[in-house]
């Protein structure tokens, strides 16, 4: 863990070479959550450095573990990260497809609200919106707003 937190607060230099450190020593194995955290870090830390496809088995392996674990907040998290890694989640149905954005945007126009309001909560304007949406439906195979909480819906879990 000193190896994690020293990454975490080193220079970009030297973090990286701390997260291997961290994910090296064969104690890590004995905590299953402790390693997943790291290898989350180091994944994150990756993609901000757009090194995205160094990026994908740590955040890969760091969904598998948080999903055994069933620790849910930790799997969103991961799942968010490994998407913005240009991979979908395992397991993922259509909706995999979508952006973090286009997600959020879907979700909320299945909750019924208007673009003008997914704009508002969202520091949008409607038109982008609008624009998100008319790439979301070809996206989950459907023609009508009405359709997106079904479509939603039958993504598996992640």
């Amino acid at each position: 863990m000193l190896h994690r937190d020293t990454a975490l607060l080193s220079g970009a230099d030297d973090a990286e070479e701390h997260f291997h450190a961290a994910l090296a020593d064969s104690i890590v194995d004995c905590w299953p959550f402790e390693k997943a955290l790291t290898q989350l870090d180091l994944g994150e830390w990756l993609r901000r450095r757009r090194r995205n496809a160094e990026a994908r088995p740590h955040l890969s392996a760091t969904l598998e573990c948080f999903r055994r674990l069933d620790a849910q907040p930790w799997i969103d998290r991961a799942a968010a990260e490994l998407r913005a890694a240009g991979a979908p989640a395992a397991g993922a149905g259509p909706a995999s497809e979508l952006t973090a954005q286009e997600q959020q945007i879907a979700e909320l126009a299945a909750q019924g609200l208007t673009n003008r309001d997914i704009a508002a909560r969202l520091y949008l304007s409607p038109r982008t919106v609008g624009y998100h949406l008319y790439r979301i439906f070809p996206k989950l195979g459907i023609s009508a707003r009405a359709q997106l909480r079904d479509a939603l819906s039958q993504d598996p879990p992640q």
